[in-house]
């Protein structure tokens, strides 16, 4: 990872609305929500981006946070628009998603890759390729792809919702790693941890 591709923006992927608020499908929100609250960040709506936003510093590096309003189905274009106004290479961007393919608990990094089905990654890939970061945030599987759906717009047990808590809380601790430019290190830690 080279110094212009550390991190300068990050989109959390969600649902908007009190419906969704809590859903496994929302862990991206939490995610950005969490990482705002803990560097004094506050989201606004930016209708030009069709996304809440918020700037962040962390390690002396300023990061963009974008929260798409624009429903998972079409995610992409919200941070395109963001990503072209601000000249943010995509290399530049963490996503961050459910993954059903990972326990409650369980976080990886990885850059590149396919979709898995998760349409929120489809759109994005359709307007940015597939060459940012992701942050993986394991939200379990129904065991039935026909139920996946249903799943990922439902609430959590309580005991996953602590579990995936947990993985946010240590993602959160790695994440200046990102903004220093050093993502092979913030994936063996975050990796390693239980």
């Amino acid at each position: 990872m080279s110094e212009q591709d550390t991190i300068r923006l990050i989109a959390g992927l969600g649902n908007p609305g009190p419906k969704y608020d809590r859903t496994r499908h929302n862990a991206g929100f939490w995610f950005v929500d969490a990482l705002a609250q803990r560097h004094g960040g506050q989201f606004r709506s930016e209708s030009r981006f069709a996304g809440d936003v918020a700037r962040v510093t962390i390690g002396g590096q300023d990061v963009w946070l974008l929260k798409p309003m624009a429903y998972m189905n079409h995610s992409g274009q919200p941070i395109r628009l963001l990503s072209d106004f601000y000249r943010i290479p995509v290399a530049a961007i963490l996503v961050v998603h459910d993954e059903i393919d990972l326990p409650p608990g369980a976080a990886r990094i990885k850059r590149g890759g396919g979709h898995g089905g998760h349409n929120g990654l489809r759109h994005i890939m359709s307007h940015l390729g597939k060459d940012f970061l992701r942050l993986r945030l394991g939200v379990g599987h129904p065991g039935h792809r026909d139920d996946v759906v249903p799943f990922v717009l439902s609430r959590p047990a309580p005991d996953e919702d602590v579990a995936i808590q947990d993985s946010i809380e240590r993602a959160l601790d790695i994440a200046p790693l990102l903004f220093a430019g050093e993502a092979q290190k913030a994936m063996n830690q975050l990796h390693t941890s239980p």
